[in-house]
């Protein structure tokens, strides 16, 4: 059985705007975040996946995000395999972050990676 190549971008390809779908848990969100990001963490996806196919049902690309790439690239699997233009973004918050992308809190505190 062939698999096709999972789509991903690096962090400086994501369009400012672009739908980032950050699928971290809260206390990492909590440190630092894409603003306008949809949360939903890996734990809590099974339940709240209408949320995310509301959010792209425009037929928006989702760019799919967790720390470095490992549970995002099941996330973005998982979207692709429902016929979802969803991306992995290689490297994760930490690349954003060393690409000087910006980052928010929701607390006003300085963003970091955690």
């Amino acid at each position: 059985m062939n698999f096709a190549p999972l789509p991903s971008v690096d962090a400086v390809s994501v369009p400012v705007g672009g739908l980032v779908l950050d699928v971290r848990e809260h206390d990492e969100w909590a440190a630092g975040h894409v603003e306008g990001a949809l949360h939903v963490p890996i734990s809590d996806f099974a339940a709240r996946v209408g949320e995310v196919t509301e959010a792209v049902a425009d037929g928006r690309r989702a760019y799919v995000m967790c720390r470095v790439g490992g549970r995002s690239a099941q996330v973005t699997q998982y979207l692709v395999q429902q016929g979802i233009d969803a991306v992995n973004v290689e490297g994760g918050m930490q690349a954003w972050d060393a690409a000087g992308r910006p980052m928010v809190t929701d607390s006003g505190k300085d963003a970091y990676v955690l």
